[in-house]
């Protein structure tokens, strides 16, 4: 009863894998200031990760976002046909040359790719030397596995032996604890992988303000003028975050081809 009391009235019964749940979402998030703040200071952040020089800026996942207004150039992509983003494409199969892209950069996607090797090896194919992977996503703590797994639709599951999930759809099929898994759990494995590649930043955050904004689903659960108050509380819990974090902003580099000169 609670639940249906707090899910927004265009929410119910949508159908998450449509392309008009993707278009409805990105109204939602507009609609909602305390939730589009939220947005705002993720894509503040994932642009600081973008390196200078040259080289495409690729965002995957873009049709329910506007991480465009803060970085014009990048490439919006999304893997169905929605308004306002660029191409059509799959995160597994990168429609761009080797070593065309600077930057990869996601919001709430590296845990929908079920394939997560394959976008792995794409990426190290597609990305310069130099370049990086810059994302916001959900994270492992003894808090997020309380919310993330009682309290979100998504499948939330910190104990999968295999990184691999059931493809159900594009945004149904998912494993919340993904980037933990590969980044933190199984690091060695993943260096494995991409011996090239360095983890640069890999910061757990945000542990109320997402939950209080109700995200894409929920009524926001507190009032716009608190977000200040909300974001001053998050940063006194800064020595305990490895606790109670709900999302990790993470960086991953590409070790650069360049010798310095002894």
């Amino acid at each position: 009863m609670l639940r249906q009391f707090l899910t927004l009235p265009q929410a119910r019964g949508v159908d998450l894998d449509s392309p008009d749940t993707t278009v409805l979402r990105r109204a939602i998030i507009r609609e909602k200031p305390f939730l589009e703040r939220l947005y705002r200071e993720w894509y503040t952040t994932l642009r600081g990760a973008v390196p200078g020089g040259p080289g495409a800026v690729l965002e995957l996942g873009s049709g329910a976002g506007f991480f465009k207004e803060h970085c014009p150039e990048c490439i919006t992509s999304e893997v169905f046909f929605v308004p306002h983003v660029d191409i059509v494409c799959d995160g597994c199969r990168l429609p761009f040359p080797d070593a065309s892209l600077k930057c990869v950069v996601m919001t709430d996607v590296f845990h929908h790719i079920p394939r997560i090797r394959d976008f792995l090896a794409e990426a190290d194919r597609c990305i310069a030397p130099g370049g990086t992977i810059a994302m916001i996503e959900p994270w492992v703590t003894p808090w997020s596995r309380f919310v993330w797994g009682r309290l979100h639709h998504e499948p939330f599951l910190p104990d999968a032996t295999d990184w691999h999930f059931q493809e159900h759809g594009p945004l149904s099929g998912a494993n919340g604890a993904l980037p933990w898994m590969v980044l933190s759990r199984d690091v060695q494995q993943f260096r494995g992988i991409l011996p090239n590649w360095n983890i640069d930043t890999l910061r757990p955050m945000m542990p109320l303000r997402y939950l209080l904004s109700g995200g894409v689903s929920l009524r926001c659960l507190v009032p716009q003028w608190s977000h200040s108050i909300w974001s001053l509380i998050e940063s006194c819990l800064s020595p305990v975050m490895k606790h109670t974090a709900l999302f990790a902003h993470i960086v991953l580099r590409k070790q650069s081809d360049r010798v310095d000169p002894l």
